[in-house]
């Protein structure tokens, strides 16, 4: 149990010294409630004041201790009025300036002054700068100690200050000298790995206030072995809510989608391919999954091009075949229309109705496909998320398939489940994507759903060679496209730009089709962007498709789905600017027949450190797990999945990417904690995200 009746830790934080109602009410906004709450509200970070640091040693982005003298002082008039004091301690010198001070703070700091300041460093005008340090005069021969310990960081909110914060949870950590008050949770059992021997109370007390002799770095870095033993049960919490999510999802029902396989046969034998093993595989257990009476919950993953439309399009016949409507739902409408035109193609020689849901629609056309959703005329639907939208209705159905998941949040895939939800009965649901996620995000992530990974492409796909060329090379490129038409091949020029504005893209997109036919006069140069219609994007795509094309000028719409076999060459620009997933996605455009293929990206110098890992990454490998794995180290997990789309609270102390080897054990250690204390796993959800998150509803 954790703490019970009569135990100070569950008593209100109203309990402690100096939480009156309004602070208790702060308070609440961080999730702090009851006593205990403080303890396990850890800190984000740590200052180090241990030491003064002479100023000579100083560098940009460092957050210091130092102390100096001041040798001038002055108000200085410019777009801002601002206090600056130049000070020196005989190793170096340094500019604090204030852009809010009082008089008697100008009186304070004046010449000759001896100054200790905390604060970040910065390149200023002239000199490093200190911006609003926090500072303290220190009198003439005297010798002021540092701090013993560090300065533990809290995340905070509004009229709450970091004095405050420490000084309540040092009243909260009193309570733990009787350390019978917070028990244990984990039984020796469910400890799996070696960093959860260390005792709960410790590394509480230890997160809190360091020891003066801690291995600062490794605090700093979150790897000391009492963060560690947090992190562990953190992420064990974590584990146990989405194991309870998908114990929940497996009461509910959901109808069998059997049939007599005729449909599914007929459409394999007119496909001009046959399926790859992965594909079969991976079909197969989705199979499984539908013809049960529990809701399929699985993600399929599959590197660009490894043909999990088909798979969809396999269990989607097979839910019609059964009596049941499935919808398709893409993030983009380009992506959507496309899938409806695919869909179309396979599925209406077999006798299927195919309809189309977007937000673009007409009113006439929109009023005739809910008729025809609702009566069931139309028995897959296919759209964007205009699906979502209450005046959709379903006839019976039986299935949801989400293509580019990360695009969605979670909350919006359970949405459109709900659409299918008949009393207690759900429609199964396939969650596709072509961005790989790494094997320990997934499992921490995507804790709810079962995992395919279609990992073979189609035989005939050609590795595509990657160059990375900077932008004053322009020319070259330029002559190499020139050549690869002439050869009778056929290229993308792919146009970015770091605004979100569509309407800069495209004129971007615009200015390099007339700026590339000026310079090329003999090719045929054609362009495609997000503003053009429907029907003129179909006509731009079909004539480049058909050979009248050969130079496609295209802003990032092109992205996902276009299949142009004798396109051999890709030249993106500015792509420094894009993530690596979606450089991944969009060098996937290539590459699709059986000729050499290239992809050159051109950057503009010079690059940043960050930029040139994305692109010497991309050089080096063609294995979306491999790139998903180095993206996921670059940008973190927050920005790969985001919290709205993993529906999961943000961690305090845990991280996905240092933490790897203990979710590897995540599923061990659950498993041994529900064998021997059932009764605990409510308590440590209880513990770390108490009323955060309802996970009853994700």
């Amino acid at each position: 149990m954790i703490a019970g009746e009569g135990n100070v830790l569950s008593g209100p934080v109203t309990d402690l010294k100096g939480v009156g109602a309004k602070v208790a009410e702060r308070l609440q906004k961080l999730g702090i409630e009851q006593i205990q709450d403080l303890l396990f509200h850890l800190p984000l970070r740590y200052q180090d004041r241990t030491r003064l640091l002479p100023l000579g040693s100083l560098k940009p982005q460092q957050e210091a201790l130092i102390e100096g003298t001041v040798r001038l002082s002055q108000v200085k008039f410019g777009r801002r009025r601002s206090l600056l004091c130049y000070i020196d301690d005989g190793t170096g010198s340094l500019v604090l300036r204030f852009f809010h001070f009082s008089k008697t703070q100008q009186q304070q700091l004046t010449e000759g002054v001896r100054v200790r300041c905390f604060g970040e460093i910065r390149n200023g005008p002239s000199s490093l700068e200190m911006v609003h340090p926090e500072y303290q005069i220190i009198p003439a021969d005297t010798i002021v100690p540092v701090e013993a310990d560090l300065t533990p960081i809290y995340p905070t909110t509004e009229g709450l200050h970091q004095l405050s914060f420490r000084k309540l949870i040092k009243q909260a950590l009193a309570c733990l000298n009787d350390a019978a008050l917070l028990p244990e949770l984990l039984p020796r059992q469910a400890r799996c790995h070696a960093v959860a021997e260390t005792s709960l109370v410790e590394a509480l007390r230890f997160v809190h206030e360091p020891a003066p002799d801690v291995n600062v770095q490794l605090l700093l870095d979150r790897r000391h072995p009492a963060q560690r033993r947090l992190a562990y049960e953190e992420l064990l919490a974590q584990h146990l809510t989405l194991r309870k999510v998908r114990m929940q999802m497996q009461q509910h029902r959901a109808p069998s989608l059997a049939s007599n396989g005729e449909q599914r046969r007929a459409l394999l034998s007119a496909l001009p391919f046959s399926l790859t093993g992965a594909q079969d595989r991976v079909f197969q257990a989705i199979l499984g999954d539908i013809s049960s009476a529990v809701p399929m919950q699985r993600l399929v993953q599959g590197d660009v091009g490894s043909g999990k439309t088909i798979v969809a399009a396999l269990a989607v016949v097979e839910a019609v075949s059964a009596g049941y409507q499935a919808v398709v739902m893409a993030p983009t409408e380009l992506l959507a229309e496309q899938h409806f035109k695919t869909f179309s193609t396979w599925l209406n020689p077999l006798g299927i109705q195919v309809g189309w849901c977007v937000g673009k629609q007409k009113a006439s056309e929109r009023k005739a496909v809910l008729a025809d959703l609702v009566d069931g005329t139309i028995q897959v639907a296919i759209g964007t998320h205009a699906l979502f939208q209450d005046e959709v209705i379903f006839d019976q159905l039986g299935l949801v398939v989400i293509d580019e998941q990360h695009r969605f949040g979670v909350h919006q895939r359970l949405a459109l489940r709900d659409k299918g939800r008949k009393k207690d009965m759900f429609p199964h649901q396939l969650v596709m994507t072509a961005t790989p996620i790494p094997r320990t995000l997934a499992m921490t992530a995507y804790a709810d759903l079962n995992v395919s990974v279609i990992d073979e492409l189609p035989p005939g796909r050609t590795p595509v060679t990657t160059v990375v060329i900077p932008e004053t090379r322009r020319n070259d490129i330029i002559e190499r496209v020139h050549l690869a038409c002439q050869e009778k091949r056929q290229v993308y020029w792919v146009c970015t730009l770091v605004e979100e504005s569509e309407h800069l893209q495209c004129q971007a997109a615009e200015d390099a089709a007339n700026e590339l036919q000026a310079a090329l006069p003999d090719l045929r140069v054609a362009l495609i962007h997000g503003r053009m219609k429907s029907a003129e994007k179909e006509q731009v795509m079909h004539q480049f498709k058909v050979g009248n094309v050969e130079l496609l000028v295209a802003t990032t719409v092109i992205e996902v789905g276009v299949d142009v076999p004798n396109a051999s060459l890709m030249v993106i620009e500015n792509a420094e600017r894009l993530g690596l997933a979606q450089l991944h996605q969009l060098r996937g455009r290539v590459g699709r027949g059986k000729i050499e293929s290239h992809c050159v990206l051109m950057y503009h110098p010079p690059l940043s450190e960050n930029g040139q890992s994305r692109l010497t990454c991309l050089r080096e490998t063609s294995d979306g797990f491999v790139i998903a794995q180095r993206d996921l180290e670059l940008r973190g997990p927050g920005e790969l999945l985001g919290t709205r789309q993993t529906g999961l609270p943000q961690f305090r102390v845990a991280n996905l990417m240092d933490d790897q080897d203990l979710i590897e054990v995540m599923a061990e250690a659950a498993d041994q904690l529900l064998a021997v204390a059932p009764e605990n796993s409510e308590a440590l959800v209880a513990r770390w995200f108490g009323h955060k998150v309802d996970f009853g509803h994700v």
